[in-house]
């Protein structure tokens, strides 16, 4: 998704009003329960809220000019990775082969059997449509954050085809973007 992904691709970045910033917090409060500690000094109420509108119906969510979360067509929102490796454990996480790494850090989506293969290891309790941190064999951080295909169970079960979508990786267009200026 963020492949080639670059400051053009930003059509518009505008400051939300108070009630869509308190929208915005709340359903991120509400997808990942592990953030609600910190997350007043992540998005906190007085600084400006700003949401930058990029192609593809993408959406980043900034404060002081730094992506925080991104989503496509008013999905859920999912944190950038570096985001992600400040906080670890605000995720569910699926953990692909040593074999999968350099596809996945390629912009490839995460097909089931790398998943399921003994170097792989599924949370059960994953359900279809849910983002989750992809983590690789033997490394302590998250090399991706992608969206689930189908549950764990089925991932498990047929062992075929793709499991998760890759939405964000190590070394993409927003990786690359620190900041928005």
């Amino acid at each position: 998704m963020f492949k080639k992904f670059s400051y053009e691709d930003v059509s518009s970045q505008n400051q939300v009003k108070a009630s869509v910033q308190r929208k915005i917090r709340q359903s991120i409060a509400d997808e990942y329960p592990g953030l609600e500690p910190v997350l007043d000094d992540l998005l906190p109420k007085k600084s400006p809220l700003i949401v930058a509108k990029c192609q593809n119906h993408l959406n980043l969510v900034m404060v002081n000019s730094v992506p925080l979360f991104f989503n496509v067509r008013d999905g859920p929102y999912m944190p950038t990775l570096r985001l992600l490796h400040q906080y670890p454990n605000i995720m569910k996480k699926l953990q692909v082969d040593r074999g999968a790494i350099r596809f996945v850090l390629a912009g490839a989506n995460i097909m089931c059997p790398g998943l399921t293969s003994p170097g792989g290891a599924l949370d059960e309790e994953v359900e279809a449509e849910t983002p989750v941190a992809i983590m690789a064999e033997g490394k302590e951080h998250a090399l991706a954050i992608g969206f689930t295909k189908m549950s764990a169970k089925d991932i498990k079960a047929i062992n075929k085809g793709i499991g998760v979508d890759n939405m964000h990786y190590l070394n993409d267009g927003l990786w690359k973007m620190e900041r928005l200026d």
